[in-house]
């Protein structure tokens, strides 16, 4: 059975869907990783070496993981969401100076130039479309700013995917039964389907105006971590 909305209903869908899973969302995430996605995020920034000198855009910011780990680097970061609660969630996570803005990823309430980093983590299957949103980060980043990109992948192992898509496909809708949002869980293992394959994924960073694309894989592929560098 899918739980894949209608194409025309998918931003509304997914935006409902964060605000109901919000107060348990971080949870989840640990439980289902392991904790791991807190590792992922830390070695991502790390690689995008921020300074002081650079303006953070956390883009479908959530509750402000990514948001947290670029304020040990920066004091300009701003955490993005179209998701109300997602948001009031990294509120009271207390993480000053970080500024949390509603608004949607593709009409991005920022100056052309504005920013030098842009992050987002496991968001990229809950666009629409990805060439807009790309586009739309190429806008606001000011030449030779960086981009980096968590999310999740497939193993290449036949072996490892096999037992990923158990995992994937089977305990995680299970634990989301149990301790979150049955149809929310059903969703996120779907939503891969939405993901382009790497060369696809390549060509529209690079259409949308990024250059030195690398990536980066984890947890033997189930994973993966995307920098880029803006033109």
């Amino acid at each position: 059975m899918t739980a894949l909305p209608a194409p025309e209903e998918k931003a509304a869908a997914v935006r409902h869907m964060f605000d109901r899973i919000a107060p348990g969302y971080d949870r989840m995430n640990r439980l289902m990783t392991g904790r791991m996605d807190q590792r992922w995020r830390r070695q991502l920034v790390e690689r995008l070496a921020i300074t002081d000198d650079d303006r953070v855009l956390d883009l479908a910011a959530g509750t402000g993981d990514f948001s947290e780990l670029a304020r040990q680097y920066t004091g300009h970061v701003v955490a993005l969401d179209f998701s109300r609660q997602m948001l009031l969630g990294g509120v009271r996570r207390r993480l000053a100076p970080v500024q949390f803005v509603q608004a949607d990823a593709l009409r991005l309430p920022l100056a052309d130039a504005s920013q030098t980093v842009a992050v987002s983590g496991f968001a990229l299957r809950n666009f629409v479309a990805l060439p807009p949103v790309f586009a739309e980060l190429a806008r606001v980043l000011a030449p030779g700013g960086r981009i980096g990109l968590l999310e999740v992948d497939r193993p290449r192992n036949p072996l490892v995917r096999m037992g990923h898509g158990v995992y994937f496909n089977r305990v995680v809708p299970f634990m989301g039964r149990l301790l979150s949002d049955a149809q929310a869980y059903r969703y996120l293992p779907q939503s891969a389907v939405y993901l382009p394959g790497q060369d696809e994924l390549v060509r529209m960073l690079r259409d949308a105006g990024f250059r030195k694309i690398q990536k980066k894989r984890h947890m033997m592929g189930a994973a993966q971590a995307i920098t880029a560098v803006r033109e």
